[in-house]
């Protein structure tokens, strides 16, 4: 990646000197006459530093060092200073510049300067690229647990979304895990070294709204329940966000938003630019294979929390939490973990399936359960369960599982 200098001075004759001074060493030099001018190349991908007079008419180069530390704090910013304005710059340091140079400076000591500033950069940034690549890795497979082919259609549709860069928006019955797909997203992503601000929509004010958009610059902004969002707060976001499009918008919801929009209860323009990528996040209903693995998780994090320590869970309890329909969803399971860490009984629920259908769920659970352990080999999983393979085949196809799936 060509690194590059943002050079900023009101006078055009230092401007183009030192411009010239850095074409000569092989370097790429973004010559701009104002902060004005300057505001738009500053980004926290930005691959390179800024050279920036500290004296200039208007908003001068502690307001350019102020907007660029917001946006990167960790992007390196050298002050000009003329005779006399070294304590300016001094302050200018203790304000997080780079460092400060006194005009006149000799073309030696400027570049000495920049390219030790070039290679903070450098760095800065390829410590960033390893991070990133560290997180796209394992987001998705450490945060949205479950081996069921319905969880692993979630995972690859979040990474899609993640790859996509366009504003998302995620819809699923409440509890069902929208805010966990939205910081998957973000952690996949591009900016995600940047803030992840999460805002409920329903108390919102716009004030409150500006205030989180301004915290996630050029990261992500995540609204749940963005059909709760007041009028007032509707017409502040699509305004915010234009004044801001380096910030990334991803919305959930579990109520029809399209439906809201044509009847006018939802700001039509807000919601077309909230439905670029969609992604559908499953209820426990939907995957109730998944659950055992889900409340062992749960179980976990709770004990980690609470410094306690890991339970063994027995399999009835298993067999009764695949059972159960979980209206609440993942919220519902995550209580129900939280109560077994502390030692409680799980509260019994009221059940909504009869006999029949429950001992279908236990047996269902039974069969994924022996091919997960036999990592999908048909047989191995047959003789665990102590079952002939024709009758193991056929509660297979009874219950739609495909041993490929687990291997």
């Amino acid at each position: 990646m060509t690194q590059k200098v943002l050079l900023v001075d009101d006078d055009r004759a230092v401007r183009e000197a030192l411009g010239q001074t850095l074409d000569l060493a092989g370097l790429s030099p973004v010559l701009a006459g104002s902060y004005i001018e300057a505001k738009d190349h500053i980004t926290d991908a930005f691959a390179g530093i800024i050279v920036s007079d500290l004296r200039m008419p208007g908003k001068d180069g502690f307001a350019l060092l102020e907007h660029a530390r917001r946006v990167d704090s960790e992007l390196p910013v050298i002050l000009l200073t003329g005779e006399g304005d070294v304590p300016a710059a001094v302050r200018g340091m203790a304000s997080g510049a780079f460092d400060f140079l006194e005009k006149p400076c000799t073309p030696r000591d400027f570049l000495v300067v920049v390219e030790k500033a070039l290679k903070t950069r450098a760095l800065v940034l390829e410590n960033r690229a390893l991070k990133r690549e560290l997180t796209r890795g394992d987001a998705a497979a450490r945060l949205l647990v479950g081996t069921s082919p319905v969880a692993e259609a979630l995972r690859e549709a979040t990474r899609a979304a993640a790859r996509s860069g366009a504003e998302v928006l995620i819809t699923g019955a409440p509890g069902a895990g929208n805010s966990k797909v939205a910081e998957v997203i973000h952690l996949l992503s591009a900016a995600a070294m940047r803030a992840f601000v999460k805002l409920p929509a329903v108390s919102l004010t716009p004030e409150a709204l500006l205030a989180g958009i301004g915290r996630a610059e050029g990261g992500t902004l995540y609204l749940d329940e963005v059909a709760d969002l007041p009028a007032a707060v509707q017409f502040a976001l699509l305004e915010g966000l234009e004044n801001r499009p380096a910030t990334r918008l991803i919305a959930g919801t579990y109520r029809p938003l399209a439906s809201l929009a044509e009847t006018g209860q939802f700001n039509p323009d807000l919601y077309w630019k909230l439905d670029v990528v969609r992604v559908r996040v499953p209820s426990l209903s939907e995957r109730p294979e998944d659950i055992p693995q889900l409340f062992r998780a749960y179980v976990q994090t709770a004990c980690e929390q609470s410094s306690l320590p890991m339970p063994e869970i027995p399999p009835e309890l298993t067999a009764q939490l695949m059972a159960q329909p979980w209206p609440g969803n993942s919220r519902a399971l995550m209580s129900e973990a939280m109560r077994f860490a502390m030692g409680l009984t799980p509260a019994p629920q009221e059940a909504a399936l009869g006999l029949v259908e429950r001992m279908a769920q236990v047996e269902r659970f039974l069969l994924i359960e022996a091919l997960t352990r036999a990592r999908g080999h048909a047989t191995e999983a047959a003789a665990a369960l102590q079952l002939p393979r024709k009758t193991f085949y056929d509660k297979l196809a009874r219950h739609r599982i495909r041993p490929e799936d687990y291997r």
